[in-house]
């Protein structure tokens, strides 16, 4: 045997004696392999792909160019499945949120079990990333994320159209008059053109890029379009990379270090990404020993102005995106921004990466000395409603709501309001607050995206186009408008936000980082003595729903599961025995 493969992991397995090392080697032998092929290092591919799940249908053409590339360079891939992530086709919408954990689980857990040596993980869609991140944290061995790219740029009626963004624009035009249900039927077959994620700056947009901050991707492989030839060409070099940082025992604790958050959370703000960028960051770095809170978002976001102009805030989508540069040029564009000394999975550090990438549309990728737009990103709220944290995506939202005083129109449910808020005599007024309650983690059994409110016709029709919304929920990272989302703790948990009635007076103030009702610290005591204990709706009896519920953290902290959070040196037990 090989000195090199006494080292490797999947030894323990192959070379093992006895009946167990023959039952092995005789199922490998069944798969018509060769004692020199499962001698190789054995790579682990991540798949998730399935028929629910339009983002990663092109995932059959880079897995077999994967394949291809790891045995030239002289490993063994070994392809497998887990839950499949499709969140435009879940209901509730956004519902693949909670299963985020579950993916991160299946794929530790596969790890584990099985004898790998470095693992690669294809995903796109919303969750998917963060869920692979958060097992890569865990597992701890050689893992390099490979995404699957955005769809082509939609086109209708003479126009770009993206994701998301745009849907929403086109209903609140049907709620003016301006559009009938035929145009919207006509539209739904130009939006999305090919495989691949959302072409705004959604939650799969953002969480791709991310991970190619992070260093977890490799440089340029996030912007690539799905059906691109070139994501082909990358995949290829993936195959190589892997190899690689096995031979280089290169793994995750190495390269998401406390530095290479502090670049994902300025990316983060200089991408002007989705809201759920920040769970999910929260979410990886608790499996890692990474001290890493909501407090950081808001104080990295303050220095770090928008160099990106994509929709939902911007001009421009995913493609231009690419065709501008990429996420390579924006990291160089940032200057001293970001530490460039990190590593990444490539074994080269961040700066070595990006330092000869340049910008090639200004117009889409902007400069320190030419922005975007100044510092916006993710704004961080405390105050008696939101004790441990609530937060706004200001990019998307109107100026002029950003410091808003209004009356509260208060929801118990996401059903609820869904239910009332759009009936034509119900009394939604300018100016008011529309609150919604029981959206978080626990209180709607796996916090889909019940943030996602729309302006009442009745208002539309008096030209207002947004109103301020408060929750504990989530909401699309396509969706605009003025929203303050993942209130924590939670209304199902007794958060103060569940004290609300319908009539109070909420204060909205984003230059001070305020939210607050109009009520007295004893008026609430009041209330809180009043109120029954809190619960969501309808708690789960059974299954994972149940799980979730009994065991997830607060928003604040990354809605991760309370037993896999920072704690690798428990979470990776089964691992560490086989390495």
């Amino acid at each position: 045997m090989p000195e090199a493969h006494r080292r490797l992991r999947s030894a323990k397995w192959y070379n093992d004696t006895g009946v167990n090392g023959f039952l092995q080697r005789s199922a490998l032998r069944t798969q018509g392999l060769r004692e020199k092929d499962y001698q190789r290092p054995v790579i682990g591919i991540a798949n998730n792909t399935s028929d629910f799940n339009r983002c990663h249908m092109h995932f059959g053409g880079m897995v077999t160019a994967l394949k291809e590339s790891i045995i030239a360079a002289g490993g063994l891939p070994r392809e497998f499945n887990s839950i499949t992530m499709g969140a435009d086709l879940a209901h509730p919408l956004g519902m693949t949120f909670m299963h985020r954990n579950l993916l991160a689980m299946e794929i530790e857990q596969t790890a584990a079990l099985y004898g790998v040596d470095g693992l690669v993980m294809l995903g796109a869609c919303d969750e998917t990333i963060p869920g692979m991140l958060m097992a890569a944290a865990s597992i701890d061995l050689p893992t390099i994320i490979l995404p699957g790219g955005p769809s082509f740029s939609g086109y209708w009626r003479g126009q770009e159209v993206g994701s998301g963004y745009d849907c929403h624009r086109a209903f609140e035009a049907l709620g003016r008059g301006e559009f009938t249900d035929a145009d919207l039927t006509d539209m739904e077959s130009a939006v999305e053109r090919t495989a691949g994620h959302c072409t705004s700056m959604g939650t799969a947009g953002t969480m791709v890029t991310l991970a190619e901050a992070l260093g977890m991707a490799p440089a340029g492989s996030s912007a690539i379009p799905a059906v691109d030839s070139r994501r082909i060409t990358m995949t290829r070099d993936v195959g190589e990379h892997i190899m690689s940082a096995v031979l280089e025992d290169l793994r995750p604790s190495q390269i998401m270090t406390r530095q290479a958050f502090e670049n994902a959370c300025r990316v983060l703000a200089a991408i002007d990404g989705a809201a759920n960028g920040v769970i999910h960051l929260l979410a990886v770095a608790g499996r890692l020993d990474v001290d890493f809170r909501l407090a950081d978002f808001d104080h990295l976001s303050t220095s770090t102005p928008v160099l990106l102009n994509l929709r939902p805030s911007g001009q421009y989508l995913y493609n231009d995106f690419f065709n501008a540069g990429g996420v390579p040029a924006l990291l160089n564009a940032m200057g001293n921004l970001i530490h460039r000394d990190v590593l990444t999975v490539t074994g080269r550090t961040m700066g070595e990466e990006i330092c000869n990438s340049t910008i090639l549309d200004e117009r889409v990728i902007g400069t320190l000395d030419r922005p975007i737009s100044p510092p916006r990103g993710i704004a961080v709220l405390h105050g008696n409603l939101a004790p441990d944290g609530a937060i706004i995506r200001a990019g998307v939202a109107s100026a002029e709501l950003l410091k808003h005083r209004g009356r509260a129109v208060v929801f118990q449910s996401k059903a609820e309001q869904e239910e009332e808020l759009y009936k034509p005599d119900f009394d939604i007024r300018p100016g008011d607050v529309v609150v919604v309650l029981n959206g978080g983690p626990k209180g709607s059994a796996g916090m889909p995206e019940y943030g996602r409110i729309q302006v009442p016709d009745k208002l539309l029709q008096l030209g207002i186009t947004d109103m301020v919304r408060v929750t504990d929920g989530r909401v699309g990272g396509t969706v605009s408008g003025t929203a303050v989302l993942q209130i924590a703790p939670e209304a199902a948990v007794g958060g103060p936000i569940g004290l609300v009635q319908t009539g109070d007076i909420i204060v909205l103030d984003v230059a001070n980082r305020r939210l607050d009702v109009e009520l007295t610290f004893q008026e609430l005591s009041a209330r809180r003595a009043r109120r029954p204990s809190p619960a969501g709706p309808n708690p789960p009896a059974r299954g994972f729903a149940k799980l979730y519920v009994d065991t997830v953290m607060q928003a604040d902290t990354g809605c991760d599961f309370d037993f896999l959070r920072r704690f690798p040196s428990q979470v990776t037990t089964e691992v560490e025995e086989h390495r």
